[in-house]
């Protein structure tokens, strides 16, 4: 079992580099600029929390801090996805790429409707295209990581 999600750990690393690579590219052709919504994320969240943020750097922090709640996202996604294998689960590639797919986009917009950051009811069809397309990479990318991995002994 602990292969299988280490295996997944790694899979959603792949995956989540695939995202980047995605929406930054779709960036430089359309000239959008980056999302503040990690940003406000983590404003949210440590306002919720009651902790402060130094206010020395305090924009760079927030900045790296919703950096990184992107790649906990997806590394999560991946470790789910190892331990949903590990108990037994064997879709096809589609149907494991496409569920990826849909994991990941609940697992990012979800809490930022929760916390009221952004509330996907209201999205445009721009603002859907920008976040599906790269989840898309995600999700195909960190499934076939994970097949890449596959050594027909998922029992570990």
């Amino acid at each position: 079992m602990m292969r299988s999600i280490f295996r997944g750990l790694a899979a959603g690393a792949a995956g989540t580099t695939a995202l980047h690579a995605v929406t930054y590219l779709e960036m430089v052709l359309s000239g959008r600029p980056a999302s503040r919504t990690p940003e406000q994320s983590v404003t949210r969240l440590v306002d919720l929390a009651g902790i402060r943020i130094p206010a020395a750097g305090r924009e760079n922090r927030v900045s790296g801090a919703g950096a990184l709640l992107g790649i906990v996202s997806g590394l999560v996604v991946g470790t789910g996805y190892g331990a949903i294998r590990a108990a037994g689960w064997r879709p096809s590639a589609t149907t494991a790429g496409a569920a990826t797919t849909v994991g990941a986009i609940a697992v990012s917009a979800a809490p930022m409707a929760a916390i009221g950051v952004s509330n996907p009811r209201n999205w445009s069809l721009s603002d859907w295209v920008s976040d599906v397309v790269p989840h898309i990479a995600y999700g195909w990318v960190m499934t076939a990581a994970y097949a890449a991995m596959f050594d027909r002994d998922e029992s570990g």
